[in-house]
């Protein structure tokens, strides 16, 4: 069980080290021996983790999903209304990632441009991870008669397009703006769109 936690912890050091090394020199000038420097570990103990800094930097991406759902997922238990659910989740989902990447200099994008393909397939999985957990505070509400009905997944899928543009892919967190301002835009958009699903 202790090799479990080490690895654990090893592999997490290697990912907040690439965290850093990435808002310092980009993916392209970030190297496997600044990783290891970083963590101060032997650059074969980084491939025991990851087979390549292509595979670190995606992992990295997962990372911060993987907790953001963690957030959703807990949200999503709370004993509030379906609706402020709805809303915490979607100002949630745009202030993680906000704050996730706000010491970056670049947009995800531009900063992991020679990984886009990858990306890409992943940020699919990403989305439809996110659609699910608010799908079930929709069916919910659907279920209470807080929501009319209608394809729950469908409407989570609305609820993240329409807020997509606030999120840091083609923009910086810097040309997007201050984080209060997105804050207040995602809950206005989420209002919005939550009057058109209530009763």
């Amino acid at each position: 069980m202790r090799t479990a936690v080490q690895t654990k912890e090893v592999r997490d050091a290697i990912l907040d080290a690439t965290d850093m090394l990435l808002a310092r020199y980009g993916y392209k000038k970030m190297t496997i021996d600044d990783i290891a420097n970083e963590v101060g570990i032997g650059k074969g103990s980084v491939y025991l983790h990851f087979s390549s800094k292509e595979e670190i930097a995606l992992s990295h991406v997962d990372r911060i999903i993987e907790r953001l759902c963690d957030k959703l997922s807990a949200i999503a238990e709370q004993n509030i209304s379906t609706e402020k659910r709805i809303e915490k989740m979607i100002v949630t989902r745009v202030t993680f990632r906000f704050e996730s990447v706000q010491h970056y200099t670049q947009s995800l994008n531009d900063l992991l441009s020679s990984l886009r393909e990858n990306l890409l397939s992943r940020r699919k999985k990403y989305h439809d991870a996110e659609a699910k957990i608010i799908a079930s505070v929709i069916k919910s509400g659907q279920k209470s008669g807080d929501f009319r009905s209608g394809n729950a997944l469908q409407l989570a899928n609305s609820f993240l397009l329409a807020t997509n543009s606030l999120l840091p892919f083609n923009l910086s967190t810097k040309e997007l703006g201050k984080r209060e301002d997105i804050e207040k835009s995602a809950r206005n958009l989420t209002r919005l769109l939550l009057r058109g699903i209530k009763k």
